[in-house]
């Protein structure tokens, strides 16, 4: 019989020699049968498949692979350690072992926030890293399938822009719920029982109570951990999900008859961020608070006061960088105006901070930018507000071209760093070697309605194969 070890052994040229196609293959078929036996309530088998998975040749290969090609690659843990070579990835590969396996602590850093405040990030070494990658191949099907339906952070296959689907769904209609319950988990990542996760998580726990008990070193000092997920690690944003999931149908058994009372319930969740539409302001804060208060304390979690609130549609709530509003009876998703300011502050920055830079480099350090921004907006109501951005980025642009040079006219400033294009004039363009680089107009930026992904499509289950198949072609379309 092949197995998941048998099939992709390495072969005398080690780390080079594998076969890609066929470990993940091999991967797959195991997280394809784990997803049959969630499904069917086979809880032993699920166990026995994940030991099996997380004791092969594929899935220890994948997980090494995929540390060693992500974008923290190249930042080590307390050890100092990254592995850059074929023959280390290699060994790392024969020494992600069970038996013995002890992580060392994180390595902590802060991160500032927009607030002015800061985040804490822990760093696992490599190896831990890799034995969360290696774990997580074996808990996301099970994860994937027992997920609430609207649950959109932090998952394969789903986006914010289908979080903004779904608000639109719910409330876009004349009959729709006209309350919305903004919702904030206080410090979710940093809260969590760890007694509650060891309980609940399906995954090894005696590899999931090191992991949370690994501690910290932060200023050459090591601090113990007694709540929360290591932020920082491969797996904390299933383990969050997870903490998470069952909300929608907690919600469902505290109001069984929600439809027939007209109580105009849902629930949108972005990780740790949600919002829970109904027909009343005193329903959403007498009735709904008190069950997200005990389902949240069980978890060891709360509410933060200072970002919890209930709030009429005509007035709207921004939600993951959006304004969601109704503008006498039609609902409008529009970028928030703080995203706005953000956006245009970094802009702002990356042009003082180069005021002699070469404008073909100006250009090129931009664009990445003017275009990440324009496509996450590009399916919400933001025509008007991409022009209003490159007419202040233009602004930005004709003072950091006149500092340059101040003893000439305005006419040199601009033949020499503006163009005309067709009909467009002001098109801020510099001459290359093989043509020229010209700024990104964010306008320019198509208008497309998100196509939602389905509640219950699981990219683990072959199942829904063709549907993903069938999904990654039209995105693809949506984006040339």
């Amino acid at each position: 019989m092949v197995t998941a070890n048998t099939v992709c052994a390495p072969s005398d040229r080690g780390w080079q020699g594998i076969n890609w196609f066929q470990v993940k293959r091999a991967v797959k078929r195991l997280q394809a049968r784990i997803v049959k036996a969630t499904l069917e309530g086979r809880y032993g088998k699920v166990k026995a498949l994940q030991w099996l998975l997380t004791h092969s040749f594929s899935g220890k290969a994948l997980a090494v692979k995929r540390v060693t090609e992500n974008r923290g690659k190249h930042s080590p843990g307390v050890d100092n350690i990254v592995w850059k070579t074929p023959k280390a990835k290699a060994n790392a590969v024969a020494s992600l072992k069970r038996r013995g396996y002890k992580p060392l602590p994180l390595r902590r850093v802060l991160i500032p926030k927009k607030n002015g405040k800061t985040r804490p990030l822990g760093i696992p070494t490599m190896k831990d890293r890799a034995m969360q990658a290696l774990y997580l191949l074996a808990l996301e099907p099970v994860a994937e399938t027992t997920a609430d339906g609207n649950s959109y952070g932090f998952r394969p296959w789903r986006a914010t822009a289908d979080a903004a689907e779904q608000c639109f769904i719910c409330l876009a209609k004349h009959d729709s719920a006209q309350w919305v319950l903004e919702a904030d988990i206080a410090g979710c990542f940093d809260a969590i029982s760890h007694q509650w996760l060891i309980d609940n998580i399906p995954v090894d726990t005696s590899i999931l109570r090191k992991w949370l008990k690994a501690g910290f070193v932060f200023n050459n000092k090591l601090f113990p951990t007694e709540a929360g997920t290591p932020q920082g690690g491969i797996i904390s944003p299933v383990l969050a999900n997870m903490t998470l999931d069952g909300l929608e149908k907690a919600l469902a058994t505290a109001f069984p008859r929600a439809k027939q009372q007209g109580l105009k319930m849902h629930m949108v969740r972005y990780a740790d961020d949600f919002v829970i539409t109904g027909n009343s302001k005193e329903w959403l804060e007498q009735e709904v608070m008190p069950v997200l208060i005990e389902f949240l304390g069980k978890r060891g979690l709360m509410l933060s006061p200072e970002k919890t609130k209930v709030t009429h549609i005509t007035e709207g709530f921004n939600f993951l960088g959006w304004n969601v509003r109704k503008y006498n009876g039609k609902l409008l998703v529009k970028p928030a105006k703080a995203n706005i300011t953000a956006h245009l502050s970094k802009v702002r920055e990356i042009i003082k901070t180069n005021k002699t830079t070469p404008q073909v480099s100006l250009i090129r350090l931009l664009n990445p930018i003017l275009r990440g921004w324009a496509n996450y907006h590009r399916h919400a109501v933001a025509k008007d507000v991409f022009a209003w951005a490159d007419s202040q980025i233009w602004s930005m642009l004709w003072t950091w071209a006149k500092r340059r040079h101040p003893k000439k006219s305005s006419q040199w400033v601009m033949n020499n760093y503006f163009k005309t294009r067709g009909n467009r004039n002001w098109i801020f363009a510099a001459k290359k070697k093989n043509g020229e680089e010209k700024l990104i107009i964010e306008a320019d930026t198509p208008i497309r309605r998100h196509v939602k992904i389905r509640a219950r499509a699981n990219p683990h289950d072959p199942v829904w194969n063709e549907y993903f198949a069938a999904r990654k072609k039209q995105m693809k379309q949506s984006i040339t």
